[in-house]
């Protein structure tokens, strides 16, 4: 009875019959789970939710009646629940977790056929590999701190500040980490140092979500590619599926972008890009750590640190999960810890302070 009580109650919204019964089916087995309501829209989830009491929910976004987005929209002021939404590959995930969701993942229909094996898709591995990464991302939620409002407030910002183009700014984030990524980039002015960012976000979505900071921010912001220069004003994000670094050269610094084994779990993992930061840029960085679950970042954090680099870490208030910035601060990485709301200014102040 106490195994029970321990598990992860969980609600399941899709219009697709078939498509409930298997995500029932497949996440039933794993011991920290447990399914308690199957809902095919958003109508039918909302009058289960008092009755079943779930701790996260999953949720497609396109349904009939009223979308995943406008749902949670409309659910979360009233009840602050965890959700993860389960789609397709498109845009519209941004606008989900603008909306509250903590997360997202791929639908398997969705997934591109492994490399090698275009002629002949193993869609059973395809389903296995989407559940692995669905039941991870639930016993994650199920700690997740949920927003009830859309984050990027509106702020004055001095684009006639002079900063020195020999800084950089290194931001490294997991979950919930998209809508603080956009908080801090749209409160910047257009003539910010150069900042390298890495995200844990799928592949195919790191290129949207690029080309989404890039629209509705003042910088200029695209995904990653090798030889890339880091520019004043310009935003250079890690690719899905490939880790970054940077390499001095002269008065510029270089991306190298590249395919490679997973670090803390992770392709791209921010530590790889912290600690090239530290060994190329030393005092002339500035690093930032956001929400996320885990501990990447936290060592490459503490080698910008010890290289001289100005460090900063969202507080446990301000992240969906306190999972990075914790494992950073505990570490000693983290020079000063600060709400997400406040990080802003912060990059701004030290990016114009003169490095001595």
């Amino acid at each position: 009875m106490m195994m029970q009580n321990k598990k992860i109650r969980v609600m399941i919204v899709d219009d697709s019959l078939l498509f409930r019964q298997i995500l029932a089916s497949e996440l039933s087995m794993d011991p920290e789970i447990e399914i308690v309501a199957k809902a095919s829209d958003p109508f039918q989830a909302r009058d289960m939710i008092l009755e079943t009491q779930p701790q996260v929910m999953t949720c497609d976004i396109e349904m009939p009646r009223m979308n995943g987005i406008e749902f949670i929209r409309r659910l979360l002021p009233q009840y602050p629940l965890p959700v993860i939404m389960v789609s397709t590959v498109t845009s519209a995930v941004f606008d989900a977790m603008n909306a509250g969701a903590v997360d997202f993942v791929v639908k398997p229909n969705a997934r591109p056929v492994l490399v090698g094996q275009e002629n002949k898709p193993d869609m059973r591995q395809n389903l296995e590999l989407f559940i692995q990464e669905l039941k991870a991302k639930i016993k994650t939620a199920a700690h997740a701190r949920v927003r009830q409002e859309t984050v990027g407030q509106a702020v004055e910002v001095n684009n006639h500040d002079v900063f020195d183009s020999g800084n950089l700014i290194a931001i490294g984030a997991s979950t919930g980490g998209t809508e603080a990524i956009f908080s801090v980039l749209s409160a910047l002015p257009a003539n910010m140092p150069g900042i390298v960012i890495v995200q844990h976000i799928p592949p195919v979505f790191s290129h949207m979500f690029a080309e989404r900071l890039d629209k509705q921010t003042r910088l200029t912001v695209k995904e990653a590619e090798n030889n890339d220069i880091v520019e004043p004003g310009h935003v250079i994000l890690a690719p899905g599926d490939k880790h970054i670094q940077v390499k001095r050269i002269g008065g510029q610094y270089k991306i190298e972008c590249f395919a490679g084994e997973k670090v803390n779990g992770h392709c791209p993992s921010v530590d790889v890009l912290f600690h090239s930061v530290a060994h190329e840029a030393g005092r002339r960085a500035i690093g930032l750590i956001l929400t996320g679950m885990g501990s990447d970042g936290a060592r490459g954090l503490l080698a910008m640190r010890n290289s001289g680099a100005r460090t900063l870490g969202q507080d446990e208030e301000s992240c969906v999960v306190y999972g990075m910035p914790r494992a950073a601060y505990e570490m000693g990485a983290v020079g000063r810890q600060a709400s997400l709301s406040d990080l802003p200014g912060m990059l701004i102040t030290l990016s114009r302070d003169p490095v001595k």
